[in-house]
């Protein structure tokens, strides 16, 4: 079973970066796809970004194309979501999943993180 626990959200000005972090506690991190995922207040969870289970395959929501960047890390079992330009409506928790493919679709993971509050000021 796959344990995701995020870390690294905050409160950060317009034009500013954060960087999630994503730990999975599985030896078997190396096999499966990781996504993330946000959910804003009054809105449902949407696609941010998925990489697949050795990084070989990225893939980004429209609206944070240029911006964010999704890695990770198989011996730390760690994915990263390396968030730059934030504007005020990427203000959201981001959530990390982790399921057997890559996919933008939140049905396709099977294990959820707690999710990490981003807040963007304008």
């Amino acid at each position: 079973q796959v344990q995701p626990v995020e870390s690294g959200g905050g409160l950060v000005q317009a034009g500013g970066s954060l960087r999630l972090s994503c730990a999975a506690s599985t030896r078997t991190f190396a096999n499966y796809a990781m996504g993330w995922f946000r959910q804003a207040p009054g809105k449902e969870r949407e696609f941010v970004a998925t990489i697949n289970y050795n990084g070989g395959q990225l893939s980004y929501a429209d609206f944070v194309k240029g911006r964010f960047t999704i890695s990770r890390d198989n011996p730390k079992n760690t994915v990263y979501l390396q968030m730059n330009s934030l504007k005020p409506e990427d203000t959201a928790v981001y959530y990390c999943a982790a399921g057997p493919v890559s996919s933008g679709a939140a049905t396709m993971y099977d294990y959820w993180g707690q999710g990490t509050q981003v807040t963007v000021s304008s």
